[in-house]
């Protein structure tokens, strides 16, 4: 078996294109590569002991919002499984829009969905930052008929509040959207304009998404424990952790009948229609007087009932009395119509509890950003904290 890992640089841009023979190669069983940002150094892998699981193809680090990024091995069987899945789910291969970094979990997903369907990807050029500009002419060089694109949701954002991006957007037959929460009035904004939107959630350690519109995909299955804390099971789990055998332990469970499931860091729920929902991931849970808050619950309500309000995180700063208070952190779509701290727990009181309403509001022109385009809550938190 294979013990050695190559650090492969990739490329912004139509260098994306360099990586996709090394990344068949290591679908077809040569050396795993673990991809990283050309221009940053590469990354330092930990000692490993004994051989690497059977079929190891790609060690991706994790994208959580707190603590050091962990390493997932994915074995090809699993990332094949899950493009699989997800084209089965979207109803046939297509050509894809590379729109998100590709060295993170979901860039590379498009890359391997894009080999499996044997069309090349389109590529946006990210090396100065998503423009719409930019996403409008990298979607005028798609030439196929069946269209695919996976953002992020400040990306989905700032298409829909511009009339081109918008009209480029319809021109998909699916938008993936995950990396964090979306609202629901996004959603219906999206709808009302023609765009078919499908909210994606998955990580590293399921080779990207595996739940689409709340349903898992084909030989998923999920389950919540007790503290509502979400477990899953299917092909596309990772082998573990490189060089961490006491967190692939700790988070990947066998049962006696050979399921493996892995114990993921995020809370949430199945509604009555049977469709789950992420409330938030544990260590993001604001306790405040010693009664927890999911901060999705309070960023959607304030989206939802403040139209001024493009984005919004909602984070824990210390408090002396409370142990936490609720922060929110907003881009506006206007800076002349402000949204006020006094204005927002008023026109929240009745639909939040009173525990949950924010006790500040505080205006950011963008938000921190970590990974594939999550909101850096540690930065926002630590921000806040010195108001």
């Amino acid at each position: 078996m294979v013990t050695s890992i190559e650090r492969v640089a990739v490329h912004e841009g139509a260098g994306v294109h360099d990586v996709l023979p090394r990344l068949l190669a290591a679908l077809r069983g040569e050396a795993p590569m673990v991809p990283y940002a050309a221009g940053s150094p590469p990354p330092l892998l930990p000692r490993h002991e004994g051989q690497l699981p059977l079929g190891t193809a790609l060690v991706l680090g994790t994208s959580g919002s707190t603590g050091r990024p962990k390493l997932a091995m994915l074995t090809a069987d699993a990332l094949l499984a899950s493009a699989d899945a997800t084209l089965r789910r979207l109803g046939g291969p297509g050509q894809w829009l590379l729109a998100v970094p590709a060295h993170h979990v979901a860039g590379m997903q498009v890359l391997v969905r894009s080999l499996m369907a044997d069309i090349p990807p389109v590529v946006l050029n990210l090396r100065d930052g998503f423009t719409v500009a930019g996403f409008v002419e990298a979607t005028s060089r798609m030439d196929q008929e069946r269209r695919y694109v996976s953002l992020v949701p400040t990306q989905l954002t700032r298409l829909l509040d511009d009339p081109a991006g918008t009209t480029a957007l319809r021109a998909f037959h699916s938008v993936l959207v995950g990396g964090a929460a979306v609202s629901p009035r996004m959603l219906s904004r999206a709808a009302a304009e023609g765009v078919h939107v499908l909210t994606t959630y998955g990580s590293s350690e399921t080779c990207g998404g595996c739940v689409y519109n709340g349903l898992p995909l084909a030989g998923v299955e999920i389950e919540a424990d007790k503290d509502g804390r979400l477990h899953i099971a299917g092909p596309m789990l990772a082998s573990g952790y490189l060089g961490r055998p006491d967190l692939t332990e700790a988070n990947f469970i066998t049962y006696e009948h050979g399921e493996r499931w892995f114990r993921t860091d995020d809370v949430g729920h199945r509604d009555t229609q049977g469709r789950w929902h992420v409330d938030g991931r544990v260590d993001d849970l604001i306790n405040t007087g010693g009664l927890k808050i999911a901060p999705r619950m309070v960023e959607e309500a304030i989206i939802e009932h403040f139209p001024q309000v493009r984005e919004c995180v909602v984070v824990g700063v210390p408090d002396v009395e409370w142990g936490q208070s609720v922060r929110a952190a907003v881009v506006l779509r206007d800076p002349d119509f402000p949204l006020r701290s006094a204005e927002a727990r008023e026109g929240l009181r009745g639909i939040l509890p009173s525990y949950a309403l924010p006790r500040g509001v505080h205006t950011f022109e963008h938000l921190p950003l970590k990974g594939v385009g999550k909101p850096d809550r540690r930065a926002i938190a630590e921000r806040l904290s010195r108001h």
